[in-house]
This record gives C-alpha cells, sequence and structure tokens, in this order.
C-alpha cells in the first residue's frame, strides 16, 4: 500500500496517454530519487511550460509568444505559406514530423486526437446524431469547420495516422466535409498516399517516409 502522496501522483501519472499504473509507479519512484536540485528543475520547467507556452486560436499548435506577434503560431503568421492548403493531424507530434520533412509548406489543423473505437463501441446503442455530437464535443471539428468556412483552402489533407482509430476519424472527416464543398470548383479533400505502415503513427515515421506519402496523396 503506497502513501497517500505517493498514490495521488500516481493516480494523475495515469490520466496521461497511454501511461498504465505501473509505469505510472515508475515515474514516481523516479522522481522520488532525484536529487533536489535536479526535481526543482523540473518543477521550474512544468512551471514554464504553463507560463510560456499559448495554445494557437487557429491550428492549436502549442508556441512560444516571444517567437511571433504572440496572437498565433510561427508557421500560421508565415505569410509564405500555402495559405490555400490546409493539413489535418491527430496531434502536435504529428505535426512536428511532417514539419521536419521540409517538404510541406501548406498550414496544419490539429484534432486534438482521434475517435475512440472503446468508446465508440460502448455507445452504438445511441442514435446516429447522439454519436456524432459525442465525437465532435471529443475533437475540434467545431473549430475545424468554422476555419475552413472563413478561408479559401483548394486542398485539405487529412493526414490522420494510419491506425483503426485514425482511420475511423479520416472517414468520419469526409462525411463532415464533403457537404460543405459539394461542387466547388477545384476544391479537393486527399488522404495521404501509400508508403506508411498500417497501424502506425505519423511521429514515428522516418521523413522519407513521410515525404512519399505527402506527395502521393489522393
Amino acid at each position: 500500500m503506497y502513501s497517500k502522496a505517493i498514490q495521488k501522483l500516481i493516480d494523475l501519472f495515469t490520466k496521461f496517454p497511454t501511461v498504465g499504473p505501473r509505469t505510472a509507479a515508475r515515474f514516481v519512484f523516479y522522481l522520488i530519487k532525484l536529487p533536489q536540485d535536479k526535481f526543482e528543475e523540473f518543477l521550474d520547467s512544468l512551471k514554464e511550460l504553463k507560463t510560456t507556452t499559448k495554445l494557437c486560436p487557429s491550428c492549436f499548435n502549442p508556441f512560444d509568444p516571444l517567437l511571433s506577434s504572440g496572437q498565433a503560431c510561427p508557421i500560421c503568421e508565415d505569410k509564405s505559406r500555402d495559405q490555400a492548403l490546409l493539413c489535418i493531424v491527430e496531434k502536435e507530434a504529428d505535426l512536428n514530423s511532417i514539419e521536419n520533412t521540409k517538404k510541406y509548406k501548406g498550414l496544419y489543423f490539429i484534432l486534438g486526437g482521434s475517435i475512440n473505437l472503446r468508446k465508440e463501441k460502448n455507445i452504438r446503442s445511441c442514435s446516429t446524431n447522439t454519436r456524432r455530437t459525442l465525437i465532435l464535443r471529443e475533437l475540434r471539428i467545431g473549430e475545424l469547420k468554422e476555419k475552413i468556412k472563413n478561408s479559401q483552402f483548394k486542398e485539405i489533407i487529412i493526414a490522420t495516422n494510419p491506425t483503426p482509430e485514425g482511420e475511423t476519424t479520416a472517414l468520419f472527416l469526409e462525411r463532415e466535409l464533403k457537404p460543405g464543398f459539394a461542387g466547388k470548383p477545384g476544391f479537393k479533400l486527399t488522404r495521404l498516399g501509400r508508403g506508411l505502415p498500417v497501424g502506425g503513427e505519423l511521429e514515428y515515421a522516418d521523413p522519407d517516409t513521410l515525404e512519399s506519402a505527402l506527395q502521393t496523396r489522393k
């Protein structure tokens, strides 16, 4: 039986993505063993993260306000980027992976996750409208539609991960976005092409594989 302080931290760490109780416990005992100066450095870094990082209101990418006007992230403020091209990704690490290829010059939008298939299975008894509402609430699809409505995008790339959750999210996005562009001349709604392994994630793909997937999108 752990002490109250240890158990509380374990419970907090298990709220992190993919972190279970055993991994959370390892984190806590690692922190306990840290020298005081290193522990203080860790605490200071956490405080700095919250005080010096903002979420871009346009794409939801975390950024340092000192590196731009402070109103939006450097990518969204960069007028040299292709303003007619939008890439939709699940999470911040996916955006970073695509940027590292140095081959994509458009804008981004971070959904904040993907459709949770376990949760989806639990709500299959609900009506279609209820399920759709729950998904819209979980992801930033309302904000995405608003961004698209107020722009002149010619192509939107759905760059979700080639996982079951990513594929389900991509199909949902296609159903949600296509009606708004029906009949619009010159508009394309595309997906990443071949090269990405099924079941993998953009975060772990090498730059050459991601570049190939971008070039062969369809």
